[in-house]
C-alpha cells in the first residue's frame, strides 16, 4: 500500500514502514521553545532530575514574544531561558542579540530541513511543513520529555489532500489558499489530520507563501501542514548553513487519503476572514462592499512579516499616506528582513507613509504589547487569529487578511481591494 508523505517522514525516523492511526515513538529532529513556553518545559525538565538535554544540537529556543521586555513578569520569564541556555552552553539559543519571531527564524537560519520531524510548544510549529517536514505544535511537558528522551510518542495522522488549480490572480497569495480552505472545512475540518498541499498551483508559490499556507493549518484543526520539496525549495535553501542533510519525501500514487478537496484558485479572490473565527471567510468583493471602517492596521507575524510582505505593502503605499485616522503598525518577522527591507528602501517608503515599524516580536499578534486594540476599534490583520479579545479589548473586532489588503486598507481607512488602489 502506497505511503503519504508524512507517513514517508515517519517511516524513516522509526526504521519501519508505518501507517495513519499507528502509535509511534519517534526521534525528534528540532525541539523549538519560547519565552513563554519554554520555563515550563525547563521546570519540568529539571523536577525529572535531567542534568543534560539528550539532543543540545537539536534543541532551540527563540524569545520572541515579550523581547525587549514589557514589563518585570516578562523580563524574569526570559531570565529562566537565559540562565538554562547558559548552563547548558545551547548553541541554539536567540535572544535579542539575534532575534526574530521564531517560525520566521529558524527556517532562515537552517535549522528546520526537509524530512525532519519538529515540535514546538507553540501552535503555529506546523509553519515548517512548507520545507517539506512534519512539523507541530505540542505541550510544554511534550517539550520536557524531548528534551530529555530527544523521542516523543505520536499518533501518525490521516492525511487530507488539498489540490489547488490553476494560477494565482494578483493579490492572491498562500494566506488567502489557507483562508479559503477554513472557510470551506471550518476551524475543526481537518482534527488531528495533515493537511497535505499539493496541485499545479503550488508552482506559482514563493516559499514565503507556503510559510503562510502552512501556519494556518492549525486554524483548521491539523496536526500539520505540509508541501512537498521541489525546485522552489531547494532555491530557498540553497544559500543556508542547513544543520543538516535534507531527507526528501514524496507521496506515493496510491497514498491514501482520508479526504480530497480541489479548489479552482484560478477563480478566487483574496479574502478576509470577519471576526471571531478564521473560518469566517468573505471574499475582497463582499468586504468592500460592507464598507468597514479600520482603526488600526497590523502587517506581520509569523503568518505575513516577511520580505514579500513588507514588500508590496511599499509598493502600495508608494508616494500615498495612512488614512489620519488609521494606526499602521509593521513587524518584520527577523532582524535580516529588517535589514533587507531598509536596503531596498522598503522601510523608508513605509515610515514616510505613516506607519510605524516595530521589532521582531509576537506582542501584537496575541494582544501582549506593541499593538494592543481598546475598547471597540477594528483592525485588518495579517495574522492567523481573529478570536474574542485576541489583539486587546474583548469588544474589539479582527479581520484577518494578506499584507496587500492590510496595506491598501490603511490608505482608505476602510477594508479595500489592492487592486483598486492607483
Amino acid at each position: 500500500m502506497g505511503q503519504t508523505i508524512t507517513e514517508k517522514i515517519f517511516s524513516e525516523h522509526v526504521g519501519k514502514k508505518v501507517y495513519a492511526g499507528e502509535i509511534i515513538k519517534c526521534k525528534i529532529d528540532m525541539v523549538i521553545g519560547n519565552d513563554i513556553t519554554t520555563p515550563i518545559s525547563i521546570h519540568a525538565f529539571e523536577e525529572s532530575g535531567a542534568t543534560k538535554l539528550a539532543n543540545p544540537d537539536g534543541f532551540c529556543i527563540v524569545l520572541d514574544h515579550f523581547i525587549p521586555a514589557k514589563d518585570i513578569a516578562s523580563a524574569n520569564q526570559a531570565r529562566i531561558s537565559r540562565d538554562f541556555a547558559a548552563k547548558h552552553n545551547m548553541k541554539n539559543f536567540f535572544d535579542e542579540k539575534d532575534m526574530g519571531i521564531e517560525h520566521a527564524l529558524l527556517p532562515e537560519k537552517g535549522l528546520v530541513i526537509p524530512g525532519d520531524v519538529i515540535i514546538g510548544a507553540d501552535s503555529h510549529t506546523c509553519t515548517h511543513g512548507a520545507l517539506g517536514a512534519f512539523s507541530t505544535g505540542m505541550g510544554s511537558t511534550d517539550l520536557a520529555f524531548a528534551m530529555v528522551t530527544g523521542t516523543n510518542w505520536f499518533k501518525v495522522p490521516e492525511s487530507i489532500k488539498v489540490v489547488f488549480k490553476g494560477k494565482p490572480n494578483k493579490f492572491v497569495t498562500g494566506k488567502d489558499l489557507i483562508l479559503e480552505i477554513i472557510r470551506m472545512i471550518g476551524v475543526d475540518g481537518a482534527l488531528y489530520k495533515t493537511l497535505e498541499f499539493t496541485g499545479d498551483t503550488i508552482s506559482y508559490l514563493t516559499m514565503d507563501d507556503r510559510f503562510a499556507l502552512c501556519n494556518m493549518a492549525i486554524e483548521a484543526g491539523a496536526k500539520s501542514g505540509i508541501v512537498a520539496y521541489d525546485s522552489i525549495t531547494e532555491e530557498f535553501l540553497k544559500d543556508k548553513n542547513l544543520r543538516d542533510t535534507p531527507k526528501i519525501h514524496y507521496s506515493d500514487e496510491d497514498a491514501v487519503y482520508c479526504q480530497v478537496l480541489e479548489i479552482d484558485v484560478a477563480s478566487l479572490e483574496p479574502v478576509v476572514a470577519y471576526p471571531f473565527l478564521p473560518e469566517n471567510g468573505h471574499s475582497i468583493s463582499q468586504a468592500v462592499s460592507d464598507h468597514i471602517k479600520v482603526d488600526q492596521v497590523f502587517i506581520g507575524s509569523c503568518t505575513n512579516g516577511r520580505l514579500s510582505d513588507l514588500q508590496v505593502a511599499a509598493q502600495i503605499l508608494e508616494g500615498k499616506k495612512v488614512a489620519p485616522h488609521v494606526r499602521m503598525i509593521v513587524t518584520p518577522g527577523t532582524q535580516k528582513i529588517l535589514r533587507e527591507a531598509t536596503k531596498l528602501g522598503y522601510i523608508d517608503t513605509l515610515v514616510d507613509a505613516g506607519a510605524v515599524i516595530s521589532n521582531p516580536t509576537c506582542g501584537a499578534c496575541l494582544g501582549g504589547y506593541m499593538g494592543i486594540l481598546g475598547d471597540n476599534e477594528v483592525c485588518i490583520s495579517t495574522t492567523n487569529r481573529n478570536f474574542v479579545g485576541r489583539m486587546g479589548s474583548r469588544s474589539s473586532k479582527v479581520y484577518l487578511s494578506n499584507s496587500a489588503v492590510a496595506a491598501a486598507s490603511a490608505i482608505s481607512g476602510y477594508i479595500t481591494n489592492p487592486a483598486d488602489i492607483g
